[in-house]
C-alpha cells in the first residue's frame, strides 16, 4: 500500500489463486522461490483442491547438476513467506510448456499438474 492509500496488484489478476479464501499471488511465490541457489526456473499454478478450493503447485527447473527434493524446497520457504504460500506440491521439470511464441503455458501445466498429481477438477 502507497502513503497515499493505493494498493497495487502484484502480477496478473487472472493468475491469483484462491486458497481457504486467502488471495495468493503466484509472483510472489516464483520471486522467493528463484532466491534458491538451485533453481534455474519455476513456475507457480494453483491446483483444484476439494476443501480449500485450489493448492499451490511449484513447477521447478533444477539448475544442471544439481540435486533438489520437496522437502529441501519447503524449508526453504519455511521463513520467507505465509505457511499458506508454501506450495503443497512441487513437481521437477525439464521446461514448461510453451506457445510457438514461447509463451510459458499455464492452463496445459494446470492439466498436467492434475493428471500426474492425481486430482479432480471441481
Amino acid at each position: 500500500m502507497t502513503e497515499e492509500g493505493y494498493c497495487s496488484i502484484v502480477g496478473r489478476i487472472k493468475d491469483m489463486l484462491i486458497q481457504g479464501g486467502e488471495n495468493i499471488y503466484p509472483l510472489e511465490i516464483e520471486q522467493i522461490l528463484y532466491q534458491h541457489p538451485k533453481i534455474k526456473d519455476v513456475q507457480v499454478i494453483g491446483v483444484p483442491d476439494k476443501r480449500l478450493g485450489e493448492q499451490v503447485c511449484a513447477w521447478i527447473v533444477v539448475k544442471s547438476g544439481m540435486m533438489l527434493t520437496d522437502k529441501d524446497v519447503k524449508e526453504f520457504c519455511k521463513d520467507k513467506m505465509a505457511k499458506f504460500k508454501i506450495p503443497h506440491y512441487i513437481l521437477f521439470v525439464e521446461d514448461f510448456p510453451k506457445t510457438v511464441t514461447g509463451k510459458i503455458q499455464k492452463c496445459v501445466m494446470r492439466e498436467e499438474s492434475i493428471k500426474l498429481l492425481g486430482l479432480e477438477c471441481q
